[in-house]
């Protein structure tokens, strides 16, 4: 049930659509003929590729960071909005609106996240004449806080996972709640969304320390610190189903996704169907899910998520978790097991056309996976990390609309990552007859995406697709942490396979230089005895060295680690197949500085080439310091001068692409200088404090 106030506002929302179907046709709707898109990346770039199919005109929006930005230039027109933070630009929603104005666009399309969940956006664009194309501002309110919306999910009949959903924030409260529903309990913010402002807390005495981290992340992210306490689910999956309504009262689902592989509560893979979901549970909770959009009156893309308890017997129980009022992250694998184009079938809706489809003519085809590329090091706790895409090389696919290996992004060579912005590069999605071979063509086409210039999660989204957990589709959310042995800190070539490819590369690069004269030639001749080479190296922060030699028949011989045998290769500086001994390897190689990146079927590692003459007279490193390991804001400084401090310890909070950081001390000692404040924005390296022994 919903407020007459509410229910006032859905029936003007849909009054509008009806009146503006009629004024331009008694019968039939008309579609835009443009639209402004709310949005940046690779939403902004995956609306516009629909719009351009379907003769619809389309407006970016940008800021200073994003001037040369490629969803800039995959619209027809472009305004500047503001600064590069979002609070002074994708969040400005009184520019955004001046801006569909001034450019003659009908319609907004909000993409997900910054304006996407907002009522009074959605109401403004109302009141300006436009279309928003998502639900009426009232869904969008109803839904938006978790709170509330459970409440109303309680009313109508959808199950839902003990906890504390209440308006009294008092800490003293929230604890005692946490106290009595029993550990682990999950605080989530109540405006939340996409992993922020949602801590699990394991005991009592971790509860405050948790409660507060939360609350400021809420803020920061949503502007509303208000939190409810939920039970922690035992092995529990998340599971979620897309819906789809109309202005004429139509409703369907478009099936599930499983999007139980997390890491600090954000997804890093989903598929569709999910794995293990019997044909009378996807109706139970197709029909809950129509339930929930119904019980708001929700017109256009919705989802409704789940967490699914998998119970000892085999079998699965669902609870209601909250409903993303928008088009989510993962809609392409709904698309390819559907067939369906599901920014087009917004852009129907919001025009005032009935659903294309009814439930009983909607099928599932195939499977499909999506995997997250994102700027981050698995290997770090998921830090986020900025850089420029100096490589950036795609498998074979297609972009933006189904294929068997699709890759949508919004950005190109040469684009810099900036932690403006979430984290994520791009959306790698593949499709297949089965879960098999999806399986199968996703770790492929991970094995064909390379990318230089600052770290992402592409190895380590392998060695997730390859655990035997992922592979036998044991699923729950904990899998991740269940499997850090296979995830965590792999090294799939090895130093003489490295090293020897590293040598490869340059002694490639040195025959491209040579020329007709002979002295130019560095192929090792010698009148008499052999000439011999030596490499230095670093691998994995540890040094190594390889001594090369050139025997009088040509062939050459390379000594590494334990391993002195003869070295082979042909190629052209790029794709190099080598044979060291009995190993072989065929790779892709680019050398950035001093770094080379070595990418081959078996995995993707680097290694640093040391020039000795450039690093003479170099100064060790000053002990004693905490520097930032991103850039950042700073949050929170736990200590202050004269504290001593231990290994481990939390000295300081950190926020970066609107996630929050801990940064622990690095060994025992005295803190003697705090160096920022709070609030104050640093770059990555830059001192936090200084430290004495």
């Amino acid at each position: 049930m919903v407020t007459s106030r509410k229910a006032a506002q859905q029936r003007s929302y849909i009054a509008w659509h009806a009146k503006r179907a009629q004024a331009i046709s008694p019968r039939e709707p008309t579609m835009f003929k443009k639209i402004l898109i709310a949005n940046r990346g690779e939403i902004a770039c995956r609306v516009a590729a629909t719009a351009r199919r379907m003769a619809i005109q389309t407006v970016a929006v940008y800021s200073d960071a994003d001037a040369g930005a490629k969803h800039v230039s995959a619209c027809d027109e472009a305004v500047h909005i503001g600064g590069s933070a979002p609070k002074d630009s994708y969040l400005r929603w009184e520019k955004i609106i001046a801006a569909a104005k001034a450019t003659g666009a009908e319609a907004i399309h909000p993409g997900y996240g910054f304006l996407s969940e907002n009522e009074e956006f959605a109401q403004a664009c109302g009141d300006a004449g436009l279309v928003f194309i998502g639900p009426p501002a009232s869904a969008i309110k109803a839904m938006g806080l978790k709170a509330e919306s459970k409440q109303l999910m309680e009313k109508a009949g959808v199950p839902l996972v003990p906890g504390y959903h209440g308006s009294d924030q008092d800490p003293a409260l929230l604890q005692r709640e946490a106290d009595s529903i029993g550990y682990p309990v999950l605080i989530k913010a109540s405006a939340g969304g996409g992993g922020k402002g949602m801590r699990a807390v394991e005991k009592s005495e971790d509860f405050q320390a948790a409660l507060a981290s939360c609350k400021r992340e809420a803020i920061s992210s949503f502007g509303d610190d208000a939190v409810l306490v939920e039970k922690y689910a035992q092995r529990p999956r998340h599971i979620e189903i897309q819906v789809f309504g109309d202005t004429h009262g139509n409703y369907v689902y478009l099936f599930e996704r499983d999007c139980s592989v997390q890491r600090r509560h954000q997804k890093v893979l989903e598929e569709a169907p999910a794995p293990g979901m019997t044909v009378a549970m996807r109706k139970q909770m197709g029909e809950a899910a129509v339930a929930a959009a119904r019980a708001v009156s929700y017109v256009g893309a919705g989802t409704v998520e789940f967490i699914v308890e998998q119970r000892q017997d085999g079998t699965m129980n669902f609870f209601f978790m909250e409903m993303n009022t928008r088009l989510q992250v993962e809609h392409p694998v709904t698309e390819a097991i559907t067939g369906l184009d599901l920014v087009e079938w917004q852009l129907r809706v919001a025009s005032g056309e009935k659903l294309p489809l009814a439930q009983d003519q909607l099928r599932i085809h195939g499977h499909a996976i999506e995997a997250r590329i994102c700027a981050e090091s698995p290997d770090n706790n998921f830090l986020p990390a900025t850089g420029t895409l100096h490589v950036y090389g795609l498998p074979p696919s297609v972009s933006f609309e189904r294929g068997l290996v699709r890759v949508d992004a919004g950005v190109r060579e040469g684009d810099a990552i900036s932690p403006y912005y979430d984290s994520m590069i791009a959306k790698l999605i593949v499709h297949g007859d089965n879960r098999e071979q999806a399986l199968a063509r996703l770790d492929e086409a991970l094995a064909q995406l390379h990318i230089v210039g600052l770290s992402t999660n592409v190895q380590f989204l392998r060695h997730v697709v390859q655990s035997r957990s992922f592979a036998r589709a044991d699923l729950d959310t904990a899998l991740i942490p269940r499997e850090e042995a296979v995830l965590f800190k792999q090294e799939k070539l090895g130093l003489p396979l490295t090293a020897a490819a590293a040598v490869a590369l340059s002694l490639l690069e040195e025959k491209a230089q040579e020329t007709a004269d002979p002295f130019s030639k560095r192929d090792g001749w010698r009148s008499h005895g052999v000439a011999l080479r030596r490499f230095e190296f670093e691998f994995h922060g540890e040094p190594a060295h390889a001594a090369l030699t050139y025997l009088h028949d040509g062939a050459l011989r390379l000594a590494v680690g334990n391993v002195d045998e003869v070295l082979v290769f042909a190629g052209n500086g790029g794709a190099v197949d080598i044979r060291f001994g009995e190993q072989r390897l065929s790779a892709h190689i680019y050398r950035r500085g001093e770094t080379v990146h070595v990418f081959a079927r078996q995995g993707a590692t680097q290694i640093m080439v040391i020039d000795q003459l450039a690093h003479a007279g170099e100064a060790h490193g000053e002990a004693g310091r905490l520097t930032a390991p991103m850039p950042g804001k700073v949050v929170s400084f736990a200590v202050k001068a004269g504290d001593k401090v231990s290994k481990g310890q939390a000295l300081a909070v950190m926020e970066a692409m609107k996630m929050e950081h801990t940064i622990a001390a690095p060994a025992d000692g005295v803190v003697q200088e705090v160096l920022y404040a709070p609030g104050d924005q640093v770059t990555e390296g830059a001192e936090l404090l200084k430290m004495v022994a």
